[in-house]
Formats: C-alpha cells, sequence, structure tokens
C-alpha cells in the first residue's frame, strides 16, 4: 500500500471521525434537556458527554502529531445537524423512544468509525495513535451495551407513563 495514501485517507477518517464527535456533542445536549422522567438515561447521556469531549482531544491530538487539524467547518455543519435531529424528535409523542432508537445506530456508527481508523493507523504505521483510539472505541462499545441493555426498560416506562396518563415521551 501506498503510505501517502494511506496517510491521507488516515486524516480524512479522522476529520470526519472528529465532525462525527461534535455532532454527537449537538445530539446528547439537546437531549440531556429533555429526560425529567428517564434520570438514568439523562446521567450516562451526562457521562457520555464527557467521554465525547476527550474523543475530540484525542483525535486532535492524533492529528496534531500528523501535523494536520480538524476542519472547523465540518464540525459546525455536524454539530448543528445534530441540534436538529434531535429537535426533530421533541415534537413527537414518543421522543425517548425515537432518541433512543437513533441513539443506537449513531453510537454502534462511532464503534465502526473508530474500527475503521484502527486499521488504518496500523495500515500506515501510526502506531502511537493506536492506543488512543482504542480507549474511544472502548467507550463507545460501553454506550452501545448501555443503549442495547436499557431499551427494554426504557420502552416499558414509557408504556407504564403514557398508560397512566403522565408525561411519557421525555
Amino acid at each position: 500500500m501506498d503510505h501517502d495514501t494511506v496517510r491521507h485517507m488516515f486524516i480524512v477518517g479522522l476529520r470526519d471521525a472528529h465532525a462525527v464527535e461534535h455532532q454527537a456533542l449537538g445530539i446528547m445536549d439537546r437531549q440531556i434537556e429533555h429526560l425529567a422522567q428517564y434520570a438514568e438515561v439523562e446521567a450516562r447521556l451526562r457521562s457520555h458527554r464527557g467521554e465525547t469531549e476527550r474523543q475530540i482531544e484525542r483525535l486532535e491530538s492524533i492529528l496534531d502529531s500528523l501535523e494536520d487539524s480538524p476542519s472547523a467547518i465540518k464540525d459546525a455543519a455536524m454539530k448543528l445537524s445534530g441540534s436538529v435531529a434531535a429537535l426533530s424528535h421533541a415534537l413527537a409523542p414518543d421522543e425517548i423512544i425515537k432518541n433512543s432508537l437513533a441513539n443506537f445506530a449513531f453510537e454502534n456508527f462511532e464503534v465502526a468509525t473508530y474500527k475503521a481508523l484502527i486499521t488504518m493507523a496500523q495500515a500506515g504505521g501510526f502506531q502511537a495513535a493506536i492506543p488512543k483510539l482504542e480507549e474511544s472505541l472502548r467507550e463507545e462499545q460501553a454506550m452501545v451495551a448501555f443503549l442495547d441493555e436499557t431499551l427494554p426498560v426504557i420502552v416499558q416506562k414509557f408504556l407504564a407513563l403514557r398508560s397512566q396518563g403522565e408525561q411519557a415521551s421525555h
């Protein structure tokens, strides 16, 4: 494999991952505001928000080590799109369920992103980046596991609240 090609694609992937993490912040910020009935989800999103900020820092340090930088335009656009996506669910009578499904898909996308970046780092000989990417991967996998485990609980709670005539959507 041509090292310059691998390096270029690794940098593109890092920039994209950086933008996706900014999108995640936009999504989480909007959702955290709407979780009065789902304290366990709010707490985990707050915790994951901190992880996401550290993931952004790790990506920036890897880009810096490659003498490159994130795309400010892409970051801003993705953060805005995340806020808009979360806002679109806010009007739904089953907001918490829609958010839970979207979060599960989004977090799995992030897992795949980090796996691809690790593969590129290995192919390009960017060994110093691998532990940072693996740490982010573990955090995303833990979030996927949380979402997977709590989806049935959230749906059951939503149905119980809704059946009692209480606010259940968020």
